[in-house]
């Protein structure tokens, strides 16, 4: 039986000398980036508090919030530099809750963001960015220091009184010891074992300097997960409103065709019959006539009601799939249809995608064929991958007279909503003269 390990994987000893020069770019300038950001943001930020009593304070403090946004931005950027994953933004624009004056002026004062960014840029930073980079200065200057120490050695006066610190180790590893070492070669080299080792971790002090930055950033700087998931509720919310709106105009428009046609030609029927019915013993040649005609009238709304079925549920649909759903479609249009195919002719979806793409394609092809003024079109239906999403792409194109747009309440604005339910898009291409090409894309589930 094998198995598989979820632990993340960890970089090897040579990766970590590899982000070294990047991590040592972000380390180095901590340390000015730390006395502006708190200069500037404090200086800002207080003055702005001690003025508030006269109201031109909140635009100071506004100010400072928005400094602070620039600053915890530009550790963001930095960070991405250093070789760490992308940190996600906070949404700072919100226009579904107003774009007012006073809401668009003040509006950071009661976002939480904005006052995280500030604790960050005012307090949490520079110390950090003070503590890292004494830290990463300390350990190269012992590591380069040490191992360079004989180069410059020279260069100094020898004194007689220096502590020697080789002497002190082996004395205290080797008590009562008479060695007698040439105290400038072990000065080097104790210098240069411990320049060595230093050298020798930075990649692990750099690598973990830079994750203790990136941990806080993540803490205090990224977006809430809350907001994800409330954008999520809203989005589903908005969808779901769409597909009722879709479905109930569908419902209304069928409601409008039962009563405009078939219940018609019933009525119809209906009287035709009773009236071959008086006639049939007086005059049985007219009662076979009448007879005959109510024969067509029975036919032709039969055919009407197969048609209107078609857009509850079709049964070629649930037999035989969607691509042989919509080869019926190209096969039934007025208009010839050159039908082209780019997925995999026995693919199945989703029961409520492969209705609302057939819905779609009907849609497109009788609006095709009753106002372009074509004379062939072309049904593409093929899938794609992008940034890790599967799309469904559906495209009606004809060489007609062009034109086509949305209108509230008719045709493609219903296709629209349809799609929305879906979390699709429904786009259009048609300038005046032609052609025109409408696609349908629709997000697949992994």
């Amino acid at each position: 039986m094998t198995t598989t390990s979820t632990a993340p994987k960890r970089d090897h000893y040579g990766k970590l000398w590899l982000g070294v020069p990047r991590e040592l770019g972000f380390l180095l300038p901590n340390l000015l980036i730390a006395i502006v950001s708190i200069t500037v943001l404090s200086t800002i930020f207080f003055t702005g508090v001690g003025m508030i009593a006269i109201f031109v304070g909140l635009f100071i403090v506004v100010a400072a919030l928005y400094a602070a946004r620039g600053f915890g931005t530009l550790e963001l950027v930095r960070l991405q530099w250093a070789g760490r994953p992308t940190i996600a933004r906070p949404r700072w624009e919100k226009p579904e809750e107003g774009s007012g004056f006073w809401r668009a002026t003040l509006g950071p004062l009661i976002d939480g963001h904005y006052w995280l960014y500030l604790l960050h840029g005012m307090i949490v930073a520079p110390i950090i960015g003070i503590l890292s980079w004494t830290i990463t200065i300390v350990w190269l200057s012992i590591g380069l220091g040490g191992v360079t120490e004989w180069i410059w050695d020279a260069s100094f006066t020898d004194s007689q009184d220096s502590l020697l610190l080789h002497r002190v180790i082996l004395d205290w590893a080797f008590p009562g010891n008479d060695w007698v070492i040439d105290p400038t070669l072990g000065e080097n080299l104790l210098l240069a074992v411990v320049g060595m080792l230093f050298l020798a971790t930075l990649p692990l002090v750099t690598r973990g300097l830079t994750l203790l930055h990136n941990g806080i950033a993540r803490g205090m700087l990224s977006a809430w997960r809350s907001e994800a998931l409330s954008r999520e509720v809203a989005s589903l919310s908005a969808s779901r409103g769409a597909a009722i709106m879709a479905e109930d105009q569908s419902l209304r428009r069928l409601e409008r065709d039962i009563h405009d046609g078939p219940q018609q030609r019933l009525v119809r029927l209906q009287m035709d019959l009773a009236s071959a019915e008086r006639k049939l013993d007086a005059d049985p040649d007219a009662a076979k006539v009448m007879l005959a005609e109510a024969r067509s009238q029975a036919h032709d709304t039969l055919e009407e009601l197969r048609a209107l079925s078609r857009g509850f549920a079709p049964p070629i649909l649930q037999d035989r799939g969607l691509i042989a759903g919509l080869e019926s479609l190209a096969a039934r249009s007025t208009i010839p249809v050159a039908f082209e195919l780019g997925l995999n002719p026995d693919i199945r979806l989703a029961p409520e995608i492969e209705r609302s793409v057939y819905f779609v394609a009907s849609e497109l092809l009788t609006n095709a064929a009753k106002h372009s003024g074509a004379t062939s079109i072309r049904l593409h239906v093929a899938t794609r991958a992008t940034d890790g999403q599967d799309w469904l792409d559906l495209w009606v194109i004809d060489n007609g007279r062009g034109g086509a747009a949305k209108q509230a309440g008719h045709g493609l604005a219903g296709l629209e909503d349809r799609l929305n339910g879906l979390r699709g898009v429904l786009s259009i291409n048609s300038p005046a003269g032609g052609p025109t090409a409408i696609g349908a894309h629709i997000p697949l589930p992994r």
